[in-house]
Formats: C-alpha cells, structure tokens, sequence
C-alpha cells in the first residue's frame, strides 16, 4: 500500500524537489502552492500526511491546519517553517499537528518525520478499530435472551447506561455480570475512556490497598517503584469492582471514602489526586445477609447500591437456552474447524431439563465439549456430559451412596423402572399408544398421563 502526501508550499522549488524525492522513496504526491488551493485538494485526495508551509500567501498555515483537523482529523499535519517562525509552528504542534521542520529542510529527517507520523496515524486507527469492536461487541444484542426476565434486564441496562450513578450488579456465579457491565460502560457517555477491571477476590488482603490506589517508591519493602493504582487508570471512565463482597472490612473503609470524596491518596503519599469515574460493583453473595452477620458495611451497600441489578440464573430463563446455544455453535465453529448446524430436539431437552448450577459460563463449556466430540451436524445427547444426559434421580451410585431411607429409594426406583417400561412397550409398538397400553396392562388414559408425566 503506498501512502499519499499533500505538499502545501508556495515555493515552487520546495514543492519540485520534495515531490520527486518523495516519489523515489515510494509515496503517491499531490502538491498545492495556496491555502485555499491545499484545502480543496485534501478534501478530494484525503492524503495520509500533508506537509504544511506555516506562511502562505492567501491564508495562514494555521488558518489551513485548522480546518483540516475539522474535516480530516485522521490526516497528519508536518509543519515547515523558517527560523523565523519556528514560535508559529510549535503553537501549530498544539493545535493538533504532528510536528514541525525547520528549514533548510534535510531529506533524511523528513524521511524519518514521516515514518513516525504514520506509524502515530497506524496505531491511532488500530486503537480506533479497537474501541470500534468492543462498542460493538458489548452493545445490548451482544448480551443474549429473549426471555421475559431478560427482556426487562434489557430495559434496565438501558436507563443504567444513561446516567452516572454507581451499579450494583447482582447475581450467581456464571450468569454474566462481568459483560453486563461492560455493556453499559460501552452504551455510556464514558464510552471512550477506560473500562478496568478489578477482581476483589484475587487480590492479597494486604496488598487491596495498593491495588486500589497505587503506592509511592519506598512505601513498603517491595515498593521499588511508583505504582498507579486501578482507580486512578480508570479516570474519565469506568472501574469495574468484580465479587466486592470479598473485600475486608479495612478495604471496605478505603472504597467507602474514595466513592464519597472522588479523591485518592496513594499508600505512602500524601497528595490527594481528583478522580472521575462510574464505579460498577458485582457480587454473588447476598450483600444484605452479610451486613446482618457483620460481614459487610450497610453504609458502603448503599453506596454502591445506587443502581441494582439482579441478574437471573439460567434456570430460571430456561427459555432462553436454544438462543444461547445457537450463539456458542456460531462461536466455536470457525476455531474448532466444525460445520455443526444445530442441537437435536433430544439433546435440548436435556439441557432444559437440567439445573445450570454454574449458568451460562456451564452451558458454554458443555457446548463446547460437545462440539469437540461430535461428528454430524446436530450435537446429540449422547455426547453430553452424564450429569445431564441421565438425571440425578435416575443415578443408581448416587441414589445408594445417599442417605435417602428406604421408601424414598424404593419410589425414586420404581419410577425409574416405571419409565423405563413406557419406552420399551412405545418402542416396540411402533409409537402406537393403544397397543403399548395394553403391553403394560393399563388404559390408554393412564399410558397418556404417565408419558406426560416423565415427559416421554
């Protein structure tokens, strides 16, 4: 790909002898001798780098830099200057150019001036691209659910996103409070700036504090250097407080303070340094029985209960599995090399049937394996996990190594074997109710209300 460079000078000479030693080394040159001239050819050739005379005779460089940093902010500006007006130029520099070169001009600098503008202007886009995928990773469609509870989740996260208030996102492990939050970081006037995660569990009780708000060199033995802290990399964005039900009770004074007085002091400092953040806090406890037992401060819960959120394990939006699983056997195909197109009616009956006690991040994992495992277009149930392939009722280990008494084990069996029976006596009839009902010795209705009932 080469790279296109405007040159804005009114010297002739400048502009012959920089065009053609630019062209050897493999830039594409547009040249104009005006301001007004220079302007309306970057608007039409939308260079990658304009080199950029400070003095011109119709309108001034500045006058000139101005205005394509409104309609090209993406294109670097080089100023050329003479000794004279070398104050001009840096002046330019603040104004958004990426340099200057005073004149008379030596060809291997300007080489190298323009290898680092577009180098700024290649990391610039990726940044951009970046934050371009991420808004767009964790827009609101990105969070899946067509359930009724979800659906109100979605309503919520919507007004949350607006405002400025500190969110306390609730729920179990595995029910995605962490890409919730991520959402309404990315939905929010704070999209731009930083979203840091801390994760308040995995941090030492001793070093919480550190962690937080950084230390100074020498604030403790192993503080050789000045460290910033999570909270003052999240200025102008968010902070991301995951499981905060884990702090202790001498962080919890730290946050407390931090979240009244948007100040920081840094262990060892002394200066106190401004923060603007939005502060989302996550937890699977339940916050309020904590603060019954002592566990928890009730005047940081409210500090940071602002905003609640209360996320619903996936057992109870059960409706919302087939969407999930579509989703996960998008995800996987590509990086495991699968065309698989779907799950069989037997194998999401199963998944709907069991209890998701570690939630979506299960259920992910279970596709995933089943991914790994199956060879046909549809996940059958026969590669599922066995804790949701057979039942935990129907585990003949479990139900003798329990301490069920007798008459609980003896239903629990009979069932089992009652099941079984229907199965059998449907198979070998061919589907045919009437005649599997007589196999079994009973009526028709009852076949029909115990298929019902063990959903056969």
């Amino acid at each position: 790909m080469k790279f296109k460079i405007l040159i804005i000078d009114d010297e002739k000479s400048i502009r012959d002898v920089f065009s053609l030693f630019l062209k050897e080394n493999g830039y594409l040159i547009e040249t104009a001798a005006k301001g007004k001239e220079g302007l309306i050819k970057a608007r039409k050739y939308i260079p990658d780098i304009i080199l950029l005379d400070i003095k011109l005779p119709d309108i001034s460089g500045i006058e000139v830099l101005s205005q394509i940093k409104k309609s090209l902010p993406q294109t670097e500006v080089i100023i050329i200057t003479a000794f004279g007006t070398v104050k001009n130029a840096v002046e330019a520099t603040k104004l958004g150019a990426y340099d200057y070169i005073e004149k008379p001009i030596d060809n291997e600098e300007l080489l190298l001036l323009i290898s680092r503008a577009l180098e700024v202007k290649k990391l610039q886009k990726e940044i951009e691209e970046l934050r371009l995928e991420l808004s767009a990773r964790y827009t609101f469609p990105s969070i899946i659910g067509i359930s009724t509870k979800m659906n109100s989740i979605f309503q919520m996260m919507k007004k949350i996103s607006k405002v400025e208030g500190t969110v306390l996102i609730s729920g179990e492990s595995g029910t995605g409070k962490e890409l919730v939050a991520r959402a309404i970081h990315f939905n929010s006037p704070r999209k731009d700036g930083p979203f840091v995660v801390v994760n308040c569990g995995a941090i030492p009780k001793d070093l919480i504090e550190s962690e937080f708000f950084g230390h100074i060199k020498g604030a403790f033995t192993d503080a050789k250097e000045e460290k910033i802290g999570k909270f003052e990399l999240a200025n102008k964005g968010t902070i991301f407080l995951d499981e905060v039900g884990e702090l202790s009770p001498k962080a919890q004074v730290k946050l407390l303070r931090a979240i009244g007085e948007r100040e920081i002091v840094k262990v060892g400092g002394t200066e106190t340094i401004p923060i603007d953040i939005r502060i989302i806090a996550a937890t699977n406890k339940n916050l309020e029985k904590y603060i019954k037992k002592g566990y928890f401060r009730e005047d940081l819960y409210w500090r940071l209960a602002v905003l609640s959120l209360y996320l619903p394990p996936l057992r109870e939006r059960k409706e919302d599995i087939p969407l999930l699983c579509e989703h996960f056997i998008q995800k996987y195909n590509n990086e495991l090399k699968k065309e698989i197109t779907g799950i069989s009616r037997g194998t999401l009956e199963r998944l709907k049937n069991y209890s998701w006690p570690g939630n979506i991040r299960e259920l992910e994992s279970v596709i995933y394996e089943a991914m790994v495992f199956n060879d046909s277009p549809l996940i059958e149930e026969n590669i599922l996990p066995m804790r949701i392939r057979v039942p935990h009722e129907e585990r003949e280990s479990d139900l003798f190594e329990s301490e069920k008494t007798l008459n609980e084990t003896i239903k629990i069996l009979t069932k089992k074997v009652e099941k079984k029976m229907i199965e059998k006596a449907l198979q070998e009839s061919g589907g045919n109710k009437t005649k599997a009902a007589q196999k079994l010795g009973i009526s028709r209705k009852t076949l029909f209300n115990k298929i019902s009932h063990y959903k056969i």
